[in-house]
């Protein structure tokens, strides 16, 4: 993805190495689910605990990003950010080298900490590097690193696991972040010459941040409605074999990816816009897998383009939350990651109840209902001209 012919090779090497910073995060938080039976049988411990380590890393994450974002506020942020890397690197290999189930638990405790405060400041410091006028497509950058950790880190990490056992993954993955530290370490301007228009927002509005965090609980609590019993709706509605599963979660992974720069080039070309497509192509598919998911081929192809509207939405999403971030851009992150969680939660349940008391066809229609008010949220009318706070002449022009 091109972000700036100009803007020289360490910056681009920086964003790089926060690309597979957040690569390795998302890889280490979920590949035990690829791992359950080979962690299961060598630590000798039920699967359901192994499960925990996910549920638990996941638990602690967003409990602690806005506390921890609020404390590390004055940090300067190349050293938080090498501190960062070189606690998910020196954290991961921990938990390769845990000789028991506890200490398994306590080092991914310290690893979700440390992912607490990287998806807090990340885009942020990523959007620092770079002209306000290609911020859409710098933060699609970083999200597709961590779109690539179930689409390919965790496939990756279960055949390695498979195949050496499941210390070498993690051994993998903090080899990994080594090389994404050193990079870093060496790339990463001591000075964010675009800090200005990164650390606060850009039109800073509380009322309309608000907004923009209802949008993106409600959009992700529509999709995960669905997404969370995807098994049920593709067997139990669509009649398809168990077998497609795999390859249909994969097709959806690789819309996912592909929607994220997409995402970010509408973010630079119409911020409004590229919230409000996604929104809608996830209502409307929603709707259409609902009506027609009784049909095997309608069923695949709208799964496949739930992933392609998440996949445009969050940097869409982010890229707003820098733009009207009412205090530091920093905090309105944590706030957006919790509000990410939050839909997480509540679409699983609601999808949850559905299943349990109707039919799976009925977590569609909750995903529809939900991602419909979602896009009555993002309904705003286009807020009045202003120039923006703190940009160069050029930004602005651009």
């Amino acid at each position: 993805m091109t972000v700036r012919p100009d803007t020289g090779k360490r910056p681009v090497s920086a964003l790089v190495a926060l690309a597979v910073a957040a690569f390795c995060y998302v890889s280490v938080e979920t590949v035990p689910v690829g791992l359950l039976s080979v962690m299961s049988s060598d630590l000798g411990v039920p699967s359901s605990r192994i499960g925990l380590l996910v549920t638990g890393y996941g638990a602690a994450v967003a409990v602690v990003s806005l506390p921890l974002a609020r404390v590390v506020a004055w940090a300067p942020r190349r050293p938080l950010l090498l501190g960062l890397l070189a606690l998910l690197t020196v954290a991961t290999a921990a938990s390769a080298l845990s000789p028991g189930y506890g200490l398994l638990f306590a080092a991914r405790l310290v690893t979700a900490l440390g992912q607490a405060v990287f998806w807090a400041v990340v885009a942020p410091v990523a959007a620092g590097m770079f002209p306000v006028r290609v911020r859409g497509r710098v933060t699609a950058v970083v999200f597709t690193g961590g779109s690539l950790g179930p689409m390919l880190g965790v496939p990756a990490g279960t055949w390695l696991g498979q195949q050496a056992g499941w210390r070498v993954t993690f051994l993998a993955l903090a080899g990994l972040g080594l090389l994404a530290f050193l990079v870093l370490a060496v790339a990463m301007p001591a000075t964010l010459a675009y800090r200005e228009h990164a650390g606060r927002g850009t039109s800073p509005d509380a009322r309309r941040y608000v907004l923009v965090l209802a949008t993106t609980a409600l959009s992700v609590a529509g999709f995960f409605a669905v997404f969370t019993y995807t098994s049920a709706f593709v067997t139990a509605v669509a009649g398809m074999p168990a077998v497609l599963l795999g390859p249909l979660l994969v097709a959806r992974g690789l819309a996912d990816f592909g929607g994220i720069p997409v995402g970010g080039f509408l973010a630079d070309w119409n911020q409004r816009l590229a919230v409000l497509l996604p929104a809608v192509l996830l209502t409307v598919t929603l709707i259409g897998m609902f009506a027609l998911g009784t049909s095997p081929v309608a069923a695949g192809t709208t799964l496949v383009l739930t992933g392609l509207a998440m996949g445009a939405l969050t940097p869409a999403l982010q890229n707003r939350v820098m733009e009207f971030a009412p205090g530091s851009t920093d905090m309105a992150s944590a706030g957006n990651s919790v509000a990410y969680d939050v839909g997480i939660a509540l679409g699983s349940s609601l999808g949850s109840l559905a299943l349990t008391h109707a039919r799976p066809r009925s977590t569609a229609l909750v995903g529809a209902v939900l991602a419909a008010c979602a896009v009555l949220t993002a309904l705003r009318p286009p807020e009045p001209h202003r120039p923006r706070t703190g940009l160069a002449e050029d930004d602005v022009q651009g």
